[in-house]
């Protein structure tokens, strides 16, 4: 497990920038207040998960791989810290949604439905925290993989 140190670290970091984020967005409103602007405003969070990635890949290329790392060796660092986080990613939504913002599937809920986005059995079928643990795992390989796939492709410098 120490051969992968580096990438574990990232991972559990990456878990704690995003429930920073989240408690950002609870601050923000975007789970209560301002819940209509919650759909498009969480998407910036993208960004900063690529910053991460960038940063987590040069540390690992510097650290790690002695500033020299290939495209392969990037990609396979970023899987792993991928695997972290999407392990870890069935906490951090309990702890977004049970502990930073538990009122944020009932707001959800209510919204969708004086919207007519969802009927209210729709709407309490998708925002519940089995849907959104089972949703947030596959996101975070899929999401993941490709991150890591593109982010590889600027940080190596393999000759």
């Amino acid at each position: 497990m120490s051969k992968y140190r580096s990438e574990v670290f990232w991972g559990v970091l990456f878990i704690v920038v995003m429930l920073i984020w989240m408690f950002f967005e609870k601050l923000m409103g975007w789970h209560d207040v301002n819940i209509d602007k919650h759909a498009s405003y969480t998407n910036f969070f993208a960004i900063i998960a690529v910053l991460v990635y960038v940063v987590a890949l040069l540390d690992i290329r510097k650290k790690k791989y002695g500033g020299s790392i290939s495209w392969k060796e990037g990609f396979f660092s970023g899987l792993i810290i991928t695997i972290v986080a999407a392990l870890l990613s069935p906490l951090a939504q309990y702890i977004s949604l049970e502990v930073i913002s538990p009122e944020y599937f009932r707001n959800a809920i209510d919204y969708a439905v004086k919207n007519n986005l969802k009927t209210t059995e729709e709407a309490e079928a998708y925002f519940n925290l089995q849907s959104y643990v089972l949703m947030a795992f596959p996101f975070a390989i899929i999401t993941g993989v490709i991150t890591s796939a593109v982010v590889a492709v600027f940080v190596r410098n393999k000759k």
